[in-house]
């Protein structure tokens, strides 16, 4: 009897157990909100039920922010909806030799996912383990390193000379393992690939012009000395624009004074690089304020169209800023 009776108290124990989805709706969805990626991952392979609960977008749209809202904009956005529209298609248009890279990669991060079936001797991942159109899904392409991304990257080439206080654009990949980041350049240039590239050195493009377009410049009007800002340069007809960083300057005329500089109103802007020393054929150059266009020749290169920069941005040029003037 004794045994029956202590039986049935473990049994009555094991009927009070109380679930986590038995919780209040507000409560477990606090629970869930607090979880890091991680341990979304991991509360999504207990159940079903929590599956779906923690492969919502409102759940990863925080932790997609949180990490990736300073790199990723735009045309990021656009390259994986079409990443993914590529995926969707039939089974038979895509590229199966790489499917097993990827389902170890992610397996790295949600080990639920990572439950392959063979069919037909090949490793495929299941349809329902992760929703392709997801927040999730781009998140976790994106900290495995298997979606390349486009965004900008500061001093590219690690600092060399010829590229600084200049932002490029690049295709990049992540990896987790060292924090950092991978480019690739456009093929013209010095080198087109670049490694172990920190956070701080990338942002998403400020504005949606392709890199081999002239961006319209809408502050040319309001431009005055001391400005600062970003003007797109290349270096020939074939090569794609980059970012460099400038000021606005006086014309030759102008001795600087305030009370009688009319700098702002004449149709000539001066823009200075004061990276270059004053005897560089790069620390200067003048562009028509009222009909601007691309200028310059194959000597000089080619300087496209402005951005008028503000607080945050010129910040972040003057933590870039070298050490000691160029050459």
């Amino acid at each position: 009897m004794k045994s029956k009776f202590g039986s049935f108290e473990n049994q009555k124990e094991d009927d009070n157990t109380t679930s986590l989805l038995d919780l209040p709706e507000l409560t477990l969805e606090c629970i869930l909100d607090r979880l890091s990626p991680a341990g979304l991952c991991a509360m999504a392979g207990v159940c079903s039920s929590l599956r779906d609960r923690c492969t919502s977008d409102h759940l990863w749209e925080k932790h997609m922010k949180r990490k990736w809202g300073r790199v990723i904009g735009d045309s990021a956005y656009r390259e994986w909806q079409w990443h993914i529209a590529s995926k969707m298609r039939p089974r038979n248009l895509l590229d199966r030799s790489n499917q097993k890279g990827l389902i170890d990669s992610i397996s790295r991060i949600c080990p639920f996912l990572s439950k392959p079936r063979a069919e037909n001797g090949e490793i495929q991942l299941k349809k329902s383990d992760l929703p392709v159109n997801s927040i999730m899904a781009w998140y976790l392409s994106l900290e495995t390193g298997e979606f390349w991304f486009p965004a900008q990257v500061y001093n590219r080439e690690n600092g060399h000379a010829g590229f600084m206080l200049s932002c490029y654009d690049a295709n990049l990949s992540y990896d987790s393992k060292t924090d950092t980041f991978q480019a690739r350049y456009s093929p013209h240039g010095r080198q087109t690939a670049e490694e172990n590239i920190s956070w701080d050195r990338l942002r998403a493009p400020p504005v949606d012009t392709c890199s081999y377009d002239l961006h319209i410049s809408d502050s040319l009007v309001d431009l005055r000395p001391g400005d600062h800002i970003e003007i797109q340069w290349r270096k020939t007809k074939e090569f794609p624009y980059g970012w460099w960083y400038g000021v606005v300057g006086h014309m030759d005329s102008c001795d600087g004074n305030e009370n009688h500089c009319r700098c702002q109103y004449t149709d000539t802007v001066t823009l200075e690089f004061k990276q270059y020393p004053a005897s560089s054929r790069w620390r200067k150059t003048a562009i028509n304020r009222k009909d601007h266009r691309e200028v310059g020749n194959e000597v000089d290169g080619f300087y496209g169209g402005i951005r008028k920069l503000y607080k945050e941005e010129i910040s972040k040029w003057k933590r870039l800023w070298p050490k000691q003037a160029l050459e």
